[in-house]
């Protein structure tokens, strides 16, 4: 059913007939009466946001819920690179469902704090190849709500792109599927009472968060501001511990309080934090008014419709979709919100970037996929222009959960992904991927030199991402970075040693690069690998940087996936070269 022509049918508050049952108290009555009206204005003041969202209120039906949420992951279970995008909201209150997350499906609650949506069964992300393999479970997602999961276990079987966050598990919580292949995830700003057992997972990232107990690991598990972390450090077991996250605003995120008002709460900076924002009931900060913001539609909207209304000092709430720019979005006002849902999907179409922002301060570019077109783009989004110089410690620029990709379901290219030119920038989660399958994939057809350029000073990035470009997958020219967990594969694709070597003697090119004029850098628990499908390629280093103090880095792992060509050294000359026969996995613990 659509939830608008739904709403026009009630815009009243008539009690429903079992609030005047016989028997039912007076008090009972009226707490039915009052619960029907705060839906009903809900449902009336829902806004448009488009078929491919689907607002779920208490009071619907729970079998026609439970066939629409199966149907959209009828249609999204093995859609990898389709075109359909999906969210589903769920307003304030309790549901008996079961919520399978597809492709491109987004899970929302609602409310004000996590627990004011309570989901009574069944979310879970779960494996899409055989064999109980999740390294393709990507792009999904859910915030928001809390979950008592059937059994007391819930399923999150998943790789990369999978924002998990603002989330209440009561119960456990398996980061696997029967301990089948899973490569790399996150969460932050959420409770589980329970375990959470990251089983087969490679690595992960776990940001201020709270649970129970941690256990599992495999090659680098990383917890930043997390209250009881599990005990053990690095090499035995691979555990890196950063006590307090220095510096974060949690995402935005999308709310309705009992009157029936949306708007989207901006939470406040947060400095030296450990666990969750929201203890208290709604997470500190202030909420912006839905009708502050500009909501657009793909099958609609252009890049002049769009740009005008942010030129006009709107937010922008992009709903599910992909959208053709013939031009770049520009963020030019301070504070901007840039919200997407559902995966919204952004793809320039002339070659040009997706997205430029000014050099201003608060800007918040958050839910959103960037997808490389047909024509190269010098880069797909920028933040800040060359030289920006502005100071942004007061009140940064943050990138939540901005994923970037080339090729896969099309012939994508261009120069570099993400370019931060401003300071103290934070990039709170990001995939920034070249495909290594799927449409348009080949050496010369979809083509990134950079992943990540940084020429900002200040710069914070937690849960860094980053694999298979044909340069640097990262190249970092600011003073002061702090990178919190990086996984990398190195491009798969070279055809042969001389396509891929980066100066005179050099075989590749660094995954993480430190340019030499860098004075203060450090980076916490990486992991770099290597799947060659070439034979006589290799790559000499796994990370370059200067031999300085102020430059450091803390446990580091490279691995040799395939069994063709190898990472000769972990960092500049140390560390030694990865093997297959037998498998050698070198690690460096401190550099320098």
């Amino acid at each position: 059913m659509n939830t608008l022509s739904f709403a026009r049918r009630r815009t009243h508050c008539a009690p429903r007939a079992r609030v005047t049952r016989p028997g039912a108290s007076l008090f009972a009555t009226f707490i039915l009466l009052a619960a029907s009206c705060v839906h009903a204005a809900q449902r009336h003041n829902s806004p448009n946001l488009g078929p491919n969202v689907f607002v779920v209120t208490p009071d619907m039906p729970a079998q026609a819920v439970q066939q629409r949420i199966y149907a959209i992951y009828a249609a999204q279970e093995h859609n990898q690179f389709g075109s359909r995008r999906d969210a589903i909201l769920f307003l304030p209150g309790t549901y008996k469902v079961d919520v399978p997350v597809g492709y491109y499906t987004q899970a929302l609650g609602l409310g004000p704090s996590p627990n004011d949506v309570q989901i009574v069964g069944n979310v879970h992300a779960d494996a899409s190849l055989p064999h109980n393999n999740a390294t393709c479970t990507f792009w999904r997602g859910v915030e928001g709500f809390s979950v008592t999961p059937t059994g007391g276990t819930m399923q999150w079987a998943v790789s990369q792109a999978v924002p998990f966050r603002r989330m209440h598990v009561r119960g456990n919580l398996v980061l696997h599927q029967n301990h089948g292949w899973a490569s790399g995830g996150w969460i932050s700003d959420s409770l589980i009472d329970g375990n959470v057992d990251s089983g087969s997972q490679q690595q992960w990232i776990s940001r201020n968060t709270e649970w129970k107990s941690w256990t599992g690991s495999n090659w680098n598990m990383v917890f930043v501001g997390v209250n009881h972390p599990p005990l053990g450090t690095w090499p035995k077991p691979p555990y890196t511990t950063i006590d307090r996250t220095p510096i974060v605003r949690e995402k935005p995120y999308l709310q309705v309080d009992r009157k029936g008002s949306w708007s989207v709460r901006v939470p406040e900076l947060r400095k030296d934090s450990i666990g969750i924002t929201w203890s208290k009931g709604q997470t500190p900060g202030h909420s912006i008014p839905l009708s502050s913001f500009y909501i657009a539609h793909a099958d609609r909207d252009t890049a002049a419709t769009l740009n005008a209304n942010l030129a006009a000092g709107k937010h922008l709430l992009l709903t599910p979709g992909i959208y053709k720019l013939s031009e770049p979005l520009r963020i030019t006002h301070p504070d901007t919100i840039v919200l997407g849902i559902g995966f919204a999907t952004l793809v320039p179409t002339q070659g040009t970037p997706a997205m430029t922002t000014a050099d201003v301060d608060g800007i918040d570019i958050a839910g959103v996929l960037f997808d490389a077109g047909p024509v190269a783009s010098p880069v797909l989004l920028q933040v800040g222009p060359a030289r920006s110089a502005a100071n942004h410690t007061q009140n940064p620029i943050v990138l939540h959960d901005v994923f970037f990709r080339v090729g896969g379901a099309a012939v994508g290219k261009t120069r570099v992904n993400l370019e931060i030119n401003c300071n103290d920038t934070i990039v709170d989660h990001t995939w920034i991927w070249r495909a290594d399958h799927g449409n348009g994939v080949g050496w010369n057809l979809n083509t990134s030199d950079y992943g990540l350029v940084v020429d900002g000073d200040g710069v914070t990035a937690y849960g860094l991402f980053v694999e298979h470009h044909q340069m640097f997958q990262v190249l970092w020219n600011g003073d002061h970075g702090r990178t919190y967990f990086y996984q990398s594969e190195i491009p798969y694709d070279p055809p042969d040693q001389q396509s891929y070597t980066s100066a005179k003697g050099v075989n590749g090119w660094a995954s993480y690069k430190v340019a030499g004029r860098v004075t203060s850098h450090e980076a916490w628990g990486l992991g770099i690998y290597s799947v060659f499908l070439k034979p006589n390629v290799s790559l000499s280093r796994a990370i370059e940087a200067p031999h300085t103090p102020g430059v450091r880095f803390h446990h580091i792992i490279t691995v040799a996936l395939g069994n063709l060509g190898e990472i000769s050294n972990v960092i500049n000359d140390k560390g030694g070269p990865t093997s297959i026969h037998p498998r050698v996995t070198p690690q460096v613990t401190e550099y320098p």
